[in-house]
């Protein structure tokens, strides 16, 4: 009887943990399995029904009504729904009807983003949704990947998805791509040994996984855990559990939202308590009450917020970062430390021939990247073929000894096989070999395959004038022990030197470039056959050929520019340490350019206490889990940083949503980094996170020019009702009319500081801080000016025309059009806090004429059309009036402009004198 029914009173586990650790035999016991014959078809049926299907279970979630119902819990909003609450209770519904509105609309956006958001976990799920081949009964046959079982008998070949996590059993020159899965950016050659439970992960050669990819070989594998209990299925919880984090942007007006909020209600019950003590109708005190609350009220901040969030997405997505959270717009912005992938972000993530070693000389490859776009050059000159043979076969050699193959796929690059492999194909192609040619005319005619203890390949073609020729391609010290002469630059063969080839593969190992060696012998005519003892010791050494992932050149650009604008730059990589080390290097990270290099296994053993100090001093962590990746994450956080994370791969989903910012790569990623980040890069460059961050400090800008225009309104309406109050006189200004002016100047003005270009120097400063408050001490100042100015200036003209006969419905609109006059002028200030107007130049925003006409447009429409004079109680107005409202907006923009003079005056001369002075 097979184990299968001897085990069937005893129910196997769900899964085997640290299977890698045990003897093929005994898992095989413990999974009641039978590595030949398979499991049955109804013992299969029946763990599926017990156990479950292959599938990631669906974590809870927050339901579609009450994740709306969330998006109205917010200070801000509280304000406007009892705004609105108070306008319909005094009967003004148009009013109350605009305000929900606003918010209702912002409920919507981020009810939507929220949703996009958590798409994460579906794109998990549905990596394990495959076919595979399944050993059962006996028999090979497809079944459905969720219907795998552990205790099943799994059948791999290059191309197939790994459908579950299975401990190997038998393999053949197996190769598998885990670098969604680890970060390794090449493929790892599997073998069936036993392995010591501390191993790593990404070192554990006899176990494939989950979602990983075969790029070669073949093998047999028992599955030891499906569904939630494999790798991805760990990752999977991760990602579920990752706290999505308030932007800074959130965090800032959410405490700014709770200061208006209580400053609102006090003023508002201030107004009502005076009134009411001087002995004037509790109802109109309600009255006077619920107008400076309305007034005080931001309520087009919501509303342009996004607007000026959206306006930076489109600004982004022209520069290749497309935007999936508006609020991460700004978060950017605020940008203190990026943490960033190795592969595929600050590297091409395609294997790259970067110098050849051939008859003693060197000679550089230019190009980066599976496209033949390069040359070969050898101190600064362009190397031609036609007079170098040597190098020419060592091309050839590298070409056929070779089993990868080149696609093109929408105008990319594709590589079938192995990437190593791929990239001694393309250097041939930038030498102007044809591969497709080479193979036609030299036929493989047989092959030794590449092997783990053997660490060479050889190959056996045939020419076409009957010679028969071996190339062997593989590591270096194989290849010296079997070769007995090498080819020298002109073509003639001497003995090798092995010391001289050993000395310089070293130097280039140093330099974290893979090496591999060349080799050929030809063999005698009509030889089909081909043998390790023909090829040992007769070996013919033709070179060495060096390759890496290479840096993107425009990414070497972008984290200097990072680090000039203060920003960390650290790197986290599942790869080794010495490849990490190397080409954090090249990118300047680090104290002086030498980065200190933390493993996982060294993370793992580090005091809880000391990981603080460790992770400030640390440029590059390598070999690190996905577990490690979302610690290093929180742990930044912890110590006030606002981090970006980047990322392409499954392991890299949890810490993308659990930082502030995460973004994924468009090109090369796997869906589930794209739907677990904020941001998306379409050409998988660093150099556009650099870009991102610029606009990104472009927008925080923007909204602080806003909300610094849009506060002395809200803040004047409230003193000009207040001063009413104390006087004993009649309102200034009414509800609906204070409705008319802040809706109007939000939108009409404030809304085109959204389109404000970059200002200058904007990446030459240090990321804001993400405890810096919305409004600094001069932005306050200012705001109580203008608000002063706008008191004195309104509640003055209303009371001149009343003391001039005028009715109070033209002494109201008098006191209206002074607030818009002043918000005109004032706008003009606020297209820059610090710089003069002067300075920036009236065109270069062209918005703000269009903004000003429509504002003119609606403020003649406000005064002088009689349906808006019903509808606000207003009346026309002389010419005399809009002069004075003119002259006191003037007035204001002088002093404005005077006081930025002054205080950069001032700060100037704090520069020269210096601080002892």
């Amino acid at each position: 009887m097979g184990a299968t029914e001897d085990l069937v009173s005893t129910p196997p586990p769900a899964s085997v943990g640290a299977a890698h650790g045990l003897p093929v035999a005994d898992v095989v016991v413990l999974l009641g399995a039978d590595r030949e014959r398979g499991l049955s078809e109804a013992e299969a049926g029946g763990r599926l029904a017990r156990l479950g299907a292959n599938v990631l279970p669906r974590l809870d979630r927050r339901g579609p009504w009450l994740r709306f119902l969330l998006q109205f819990h917010h200070p801000l909003i509280y304000v406007l729904l009892a705004a609105a609450v108070a306008t319909l209770a005094l009967g003004d519904v148009v009013d109350a009807g605009v305000i929900l509105a606003v918010v209702l609309a912002n409920a919507v956006i981020g009810f939507v983003q929220e949703s996009r958001a958590e798409q994460a976990l579906d794109a998990l799920m549905d990596m394990v949704r495959t076919e595979t081949t399944v050993v059962r009964d006996g028999v090979r046959r497809r079944v459905p990947s969720a219907e795998l079982v552990p205790g099943d008998v799994v059948v791999l070949d290059a191309g197939d998805r790994v459908p579950a996590d299975l401990r190997l059993v038998e393999v053949h020159e197996l190769h598998v791509d885990e670098s969604a899965l680890t970060g390794e950016s090449d493929p790892v050659v599997k073998e069936a040994v036993a392995l010591p439970v501390e191993t790593a992960l990404a070192d554990r050669a006899n176990m494939a996984y989950s979602s990983s990819l075969v790029g070669r070989g073949a093998g047999r594998g028992v599955v030891v855990a499906t569904g939630a209990d494999t790798e991805i299925g760990r990752i999977h919880r991760l990602v579920g559990e990752a706290e999505t984090l308030e932007t800074p942007l959130t965090r800032t007006i959410t405490r700014f939202s709770q200061l208006l909020t209580v400053v609102i209600l006090l003023l508002a019950a201030l107004t009502f308590g005076l009134g009411l003590l001087r002995g004037q109708p509790a109802a109109e005190m309600l009255t006077a009450a619920v107008a400076l609350a309305v007034g005080a009220i931001p309520e087009g901040l919501p509303a342009v917020v996004t607007i000026t969030l959206a306006i930076g997405v489109a600004r982004m997505a022209r520069r290749r970062a497309v935007i999936r959270r508006l609020p991460a717009v700004e978060t950017l912005g605020s940008t203190s430390v990026i943490c960033t992938d190795k592969t595929g972000t600050l590297t091409a993530n395609a294997m790259t021939v970067t110098t050849l070693l051939v008859g003693g000389r060197t000679v550089e490859v230019t190009g980066t990247g599976y496209a033949a776009a390069g040359e070969l050059r050898r101190d600064g000159a362009v190397v031609q073929l036609g007079g170098e043979p040597a190098l020419r076969e060592c091309l050839v050699a590298g070409v056929l000894c070779n089993d990868a193959r080149l696609t093109d796929t929408g105008g990319r690059r594709a590589v079938v096989g192995d990437p190593t492999e791929a990239a001694l194909v393309v250097v041939g192609e930038k030498a102007g070999l044809d591969p497709h040619r080479l193979r036609s005319e030299l036929p493989r005619v047989a092959a030794i395959p590449f092997d783990a203890d053997r660490r060479w390949m050889a190959t056996l073609h045939r020419a076409p004038d009957g010679r028969v020729v071996a190339y062997v391609k593989g590591a270096v010290e194989r290849l010296l022990a079997m070769a007995a002469t090498e080819l020298r630059a002109d073509g003639s063969t001497a003995p090798v030197d092995a010391a001289a080839v050993h000395s310089r593969a070293d130097e280039l190992a140093g330099q974290a470039l893979r090496v591999l060696a060349i080799g050929t012998l030809e063999l005698p005519p009509g030889t089909t056959e081909l043998t390790e003892e023909a090829l040992h010791g007769r070996l013919v050494l033709l070179g060495l050929q060096a390759m890496q992932d290479p840096p993107r050149p425009a990414a070497l650009t972008a984290v200097a520019a990072c680090q000039r604008a203060g920003i960390e730059v650290k790197m986290i990589t599942g790869d080794h340490a010495g490849t990490a080390r190397a080409i954090a290097r090249r990118f300047g990270l680090g104290e002086g350019g030498d980065p200190v290099v933390v493993t996982g296994a060294e993370l793992a053993d580090h005091p809880a206490a000391d990981l603080p100090t460790l992770v400030a001093r640390t440029a590059v962590f390598a070999r690190v889990s996905p577990e490690q990746k979302l610690r290093l994450v929180e742990c930044l956080q912890r110590q006030g940083h606002v981090v970006a994370m980047t990322g392409d791969g499954v392991n890299d989903a949890p810490a993308l949503r659990r930082a502030d910012i995460g973004v994924a790569m468009g090109a090369g990623g796997t869906e589930v980094a794209k739907e677990a980040a904020d941001m998306v890069l379409t050409d998988d460059d660093f150099a556009s996170i650099e870009a991102a961050v610029e606009e990104g400090r472009g927008v925080f800008d923007n909204l602080r020019k806003f909300i610094t225009f849009m506060l002395p309104t809200s803040f004047g309406q409230g003193l000009v009702v207040l001063t009413a109050v104390v006087a004993a006189t009649t309102l200034p200004i009414l509800p609906v009319q204070v409705l008319w002016v802040n809706l109007t100047t939000a939108v009409a003005l404030g809304l085109v500081l959204a389109f404000e270009p970059l200002e200058d120097g904007v990446m030459r400063r240090p990321p804001v801080p993400a405890t810096r408050p919305l409004l600094t001490g001069v932005v306050v100042g200012r705001i109580v000016l203008v608000s002063a100015l706008m008191l004195v200036g309104a509640f003055g003209l209303f009371r001149w025309a009343l003391a001039a006969g005028e009715p109070v419905e033209v002494a109201r609109t008098v006191a209206v059009n002074v607030f818009i006059a002043v918000q005109v002028a004032y706008l003009l200030n606020c297209r820059s806090l610090e710089r003069p107007m002067w300075r920036i130049g009236m065109w270069r925003n062209r918005w703000v004429l269009a903004g000003v006409g429509a504002m003119l447009g609606l403020q003649l429409l406000f005064t002088y059309a009689p349906w808006m004079n019903e509808l606000f109680d207003t009346a026309p107005v002389a010419p005399v009036w809009w002069v004075w409202a003119t002259a006191i907006g003037v007035a204001v923009h002088l002093l404005v402009e005077a006081e930025k003079w002054l205080r950069h005056r001032g700060a100037g001369r704090a520069r020269v004198v210096g601080p002892g002075a």
